[in-house]
Parts: C-alpha cells; structure tokens; sequence
C-alpha cells in the first residue's frame, strides 16, 4: 500500500486530481483509514490510473473516461487511439512550426522594405537541359517537404542503377501561374547527360527544359525559409523593368542535395524565371484572344 501522496509521484498526477478522481468515481483509494480518513493506494491501481490519464491526454472529459472505463478497453485499443493522437498532435506542431517560419519571414519583408534589397536580380540566357525528374501534384505546401524529399531519394537511386552521374545542381520547377497552397504542381528534376540503354520506370521521365534567352536570376544565401525575400526581390525587379513571367519557376540547388541538409542550414539557391518584355507578353495574349 502506499500513501497518496507516494502514489501521486509514482502516477506522476497531483493529490488534488487524485482526490478528484475518487470523488467522481474513477479511482477510489483501496483503503481508508477510518481515524484520520487518510487515502491509501495499491500498485495493482496504477494500469487504471495510467488508463485515465491516457484518455485524457485524448482530450476525453471526464464522464467519457468513466464511460470508456466501464466498456473495459483493451491495450492493444488504447495504444491505437494514443497512436492517433500523437500523429495527430505532430501533425499540429509541423504545421504550427510552419506558420511561425512564414510570420518570420513577413516580418522580415516588412523589416526590408525600407532599405535597399541585397539581392542583385541579373537577366542572362541560360542552355537547353535535359532532366531525370519526377513531375507530381503536392497536395499542400505542409506535405511539400515529403513529396520533394521521397522524389529525390527515388531519382538519386535511379541514377546508381543507371550508373549516371548528374551534370548539373538538382533543381525543383514549380509548373503555375499564380500562387497557391493547395495542388502544387511540382517537378524534381536532376540534369543528366542521356544515353542509348536507360530504361526508366514511372513515375521517373526524361525532361527536356528548352534554352530560355531572357532568364531572370537572383542568388539567395540563408535558410530556405527566407528564400521568399529573394522572390521578392525578384518579382519586384520584374516590376520595375517592364517584364513579365513566361515559363516555369526554377529553384536550383547549388548546394548539393536537398536531403543533406537541415531545414535550419544555411543554403545557396538560384531562383530562375523565364521572362519577356510585357509589350511582347501583351501582344501575345492579344493574338491568342483573337485566335
């Protein structure tokens, strides 16, 4: 037998839930001293105090952990509901996390509006490339870490069994016009050098990205998080010269693989933009309604 409070630090639970508890009826002392009415309890009660304390970390009330008690739950049950809780919660912080990141990084673009961007936005033609990628639709921006990083472990071993070597920094292409959190239509991609032989299995495809004349660069150092200030920057210099976007966007990796590093390390990504001129952009859409 063991005092309550003895009991309370083995069941890590406080005297006065303890004393709660019994008054409702879910775990009553199994003894008490008739003289000074003090409780006393039994190790044999510590799988039904650990079970009460399991369903209210479920979010349960407490007459549905009376309820629950009075049906008997097995183990194997509870440890099934626990598990789904705690995927549950960790699916809460993720995403808790991410909105910190994004509250961070708005207000580091309001911190920046007033000085003069460090980015160096430089317009240069860049060469035909040929890609073995994976082209998929993420269904939200918190699932995009996963799609990019199982994307990339497939293409890497596909390039062992192939015994290809990558001619050229791994880069993700983000097929869209206007932003958005939800279907994102991604592409993994890591230039190759092809040759006669290689045999390819979905959903891994060779690419070809056409040379672009007029490609809108800007380099960005720092954690990956913050690689919205570069974006700014980017489409700010858009803006202000007169251009408009005309293809895909390009993140290229110019620090190695992706899954190497941490979310927190600092990288050294290249932002890419095919652009033209926005009397150019507007003739076309012109033609094109009229077509």
């Amino acid at each position: 037998m063991l005092k309550i409070g003895d009991f309370s630090r083995l069941g890590q639970v406080s005297v006065r839930m303890l004393r709660h508890y019994d008054q409702m009826g879910l775990i009553k002392p199994a003894y008490v001293d008739p003289d000074s009415e003090y409780r006393y309890y039994s190790l044999e009660q510590l799988p039904r105090l650990h079970r009460i304390l399991a369903l209210k970390d479920l979010g349960l009330s407490l007459e549905q952990i009376e309820t629950a008690l009075q049906t008997d739950l097995a183990p194997g049950q509870l440890k099934e509901m626990l598990a789904l809780k705690q995927a549950e919660l960790s699916q809460q912080v993720a995403e808790t996390q991410i909105r910190l990141q994004r509250v961070a990084s708005r207000l580091a673009q309001l911190e920046t509006e007033a000085v003069v961007s460090p980015y160096e936005v430089v317009l240069r033609a860049v060469p035909e490339r040929v890609l073995a990628s994976i082209r998929r639709v993420v269904p939200t921006l918190m699932d995009m870490p996963a799609y990019r990083c199982g994307a990339s472990d497939e293409l890497y071993a596909w390039l062992d069994k192939q015994h290809l070597q990558p001619c050229g920094p791994e880069m993700v292409l983000y097929h869209f016009v206007e932003y958005t959190e939800t279907d994102v239509d991604m592409e993994f991609g890591i230039p190759v050098q092809p040759r006669p032989g290689l045999t390819f299995r979905d959903p891994i495809q060779l690419a070809s990205l056409p040379a672009v004349d007029q490609m809108a660069c800007v380099i960005h150092t720092g954690s990956l998080w913050d690689v919205g200030l570069a974006i700014t920057a980017l489409f700010t210099w858009m803006g202000r010269n007169g251009y408009a976007s005309a293809g895909s966007f390009r993140e290229v990796h110019l620090f190695g693989k992706e899954t190497e590093k941490t979310a927190r390390e600092p990288v050294v990504v290249e932002l890419q933009l095919p652009v033209v001129s926005q009397s150019i952009h507007l003739q076309r859409a012109s033609q094109s309604r009229e077509a």
